[in-house]
């Protein structure tokens, strides 16, 4: 459970698709321009990563991997298809972006006209082939990890294009310079975003073991303060005791 509830966490403010690897940046600068919008568009992008990402798992899993088709039998332990994983990947991509470019056309045309031809480009979007492949890279190990892998980064998404898109409406009644009205606003915005998102960089990764060994380093030390005097008493305290019997025996 824990394991969960860190990667869940993990993927939505460290490993964020959009302020840590920029991936997604086409639809998240043309579509951010409304809430509304964006909330449409970043569902579906939820959607699709939870759909497809534990979908290219199963792929990964029984068929790419080397050795993957053993459950066919013996002679096809040696066969490795790893090669087509672009391949079979966006195909798995295309074919539920297509369904849910269906869907929202079927069940809100308003919506559907107004993301136009980034609904369609989901299929080609970065952030969607990016998290059918950190998983591939990351060993992801049980196909519940992958659907959580996928739901979360989908979140994060979300979140990232939701705020920005809100910002975007409140900065419209601003006094922007001019030279910087538009995009690049947009882009100053986004880089301020992506460094707030970094400050949880050690929530959940690496405070662990720099507690652990921090705390080991003070254990030494601790015991060096108090070990080292102790020896150095009895080396004093045995110099004595061979003085005096050096001088019993002088004096007898």
């Amino acid at each position: 459970m824990l394991e969960h509830v860190e990667l869940f966490f993990k993927s939505i403010f460290i490993d964020n698709m959009v302020f840590a690897v920029f991936l997604g940046m086409c639809s998240y600068l043309a579509v951010s321009k409304k809430v509304a919008t964006a909330v449409g568009l970043g569902a579906a992008v939820i959607f699709v990563l939870a759909v497809t990402v534990p979908m290219n798992w199963l792929l990964d899993k029984y068929l790419l991997q080397d050795g993957a088709l053993v459950w066919l039998g013996p002679e096809y332990a040696d066969y490795n298809l790893s090669f087509l994983s672009f391949i079979l990947f966006i195909a798995t991509i295309a074919t539920m972006v297509q369904l849910v470019e269906i869907v929202v056309e079927k069940f809100s045309p308003s919506l559907y006209n107004s993301l136009g031809i980034f609904l369609p480009l989901i299929a080609v979007n970065c952030a969607i082939l990016g998290g059918s492949l950190f998983m591939q890279a990351r060993e992801i190990e049980t196909l519940g990890l992958a659907f959580n892998y996928g739901v979360s980064s989908g979140i994060g998404w979300f979140l990232a294009i939701l705020a920005i898109a809100a910002i975007r409406e409140k900065i419209r009644y601003s006094n922007v310079p001019a030279p910087l009205r538009g995009l690049g606003i947009t882009f100053i915005t986004t880089g301020l975003m992506g460094i707030g998102f970094q400050s949880f960089g050690g929530m959940l990764t690496g405070g662990g073991d720099e507690t652990e060994e921090a705390t080991e380093q003070v254990i030494q030390i601790q015991q060096l303060e108090v070990v080292e005097p102790k020896e150095e008493v009895v080396e004093k305290n045995t110099e004595i005791d061979e003085k005096e019997i050096s001088y019993n025996n002088v004096k007898k």
